[in-house]
């Protein structure tokens, strides 16, 4: 493991240019440019905020905006968005870049960590959306949203370690890249994402709170939406998970790294 952090501290600036240069090529592609980072996530709350803002607007309690229902979206939006794509990019990141693989001679975790850079920028650019938003909207986060920082590393952390270890399964067991799509898709209906929690029936809150996603997501609609702290019992317990998955995932990783290029 000590090889591993030296590594990846030897490889840092090819690290940082390979997340510049993804960025770049991939703006350059297109004639929108980053538009198009926030351009689908809004586009999903915009719909999700029109079709169903009438049914649950008035379950929102302690927002004083008309349009309280579209700033808890996006607010929960933002959260998820970083979790799942992180896990997207990881789950094909080494079959995707395979051919690299073979040809030139680099710590393969390097690609995690761009990806993970790759990812924190555009949920950044995200983030700068929800914000102009927010104030066009006419509501402003409180003075907890100096924690938003924290909750955004925890969500990394966790989509980055859940990512790494399936990604790293997905080369030798291609069905998990078919699975892990229905899954995410599942566990974004059982977060708290589209609707409040607290329409549930009371026995039901009690399960869909083992969700792993319940604290971050609850945690970023508070920090942004209604004003209050993380749920940071939750938070600190979820940090510490996901770190140990993380480390799990790294070992893991380690342990197949070379025997990866042979199987791509």
């Amino acid at each position: 493991m000590k090889d591993l952090f030296r590594a990846i501290f030897n490889y840092r600036l090819f690290v940082l240019s390979s997340i510049k240069n993804d960025l770049r090529i991939r703006f350059l592609r297109s004639k929108l440019g980053t538009l198009w980072i926030v351009i689908h996530p809004l586009m999903q709350v915009l719909i999700f905020a029109i079709i169903l803002s009438e049914v649950l607007s008035a379950k929102l309690p302690g927002i004083d905006n008309k349009y309280a229902y579209a700033l808890y979206l996006m607010a929960g939006t933002l959260c998820w968005t970083l979790f799942s794509e992180t896990i997207s990019k990881c789950l094909t990141l080494f079959i995707d870049n395979g051919n690299l693989m073979k040809k030139m001679a680099f710590p393969r975790i390097c690609l995690a960590l761009i990806a993970a850079g790759t990812m924190l920028v555009n949920n950044l650019l995200l983030l700068a959306a929800v914000l102009l938003v927010f104030a066009v909207l006419g509501h402003f986060p409180g003075h907890h949203f100096v924690w938003l920082p924290a909750l955004m590393l925890v969500t990394l952390m966790l989509g980055m370690g859940v990512g790494l270890l399936l990604g790293t399964m997905n080369v030798f067991m291609r069905d998990i890249g078919q699975v892990v799509p229905v899954v995410l898709q599942a566990m974004f209906w059982l977060t708290p994402v589209v609707y409040n929690i607290n329409i549930l029936p009371e026995n039901l809150q009690s399960w869909f709170k083992y969700n792993p996603m319940y604290p971050l997501v609850t945690s970023y609609q508070n920090v942004l939406v209604f004003g209050k702290a993380p749920l940071w019992l939750d938070v600190v317990v979820l940090a510490a998970v996901s770190m140990v998955i993380l480390l799990v995932a790294l070992v893991v990783f380690r342990r197949a790294s070379p025997e990866m290029v042979d199987v791509l």
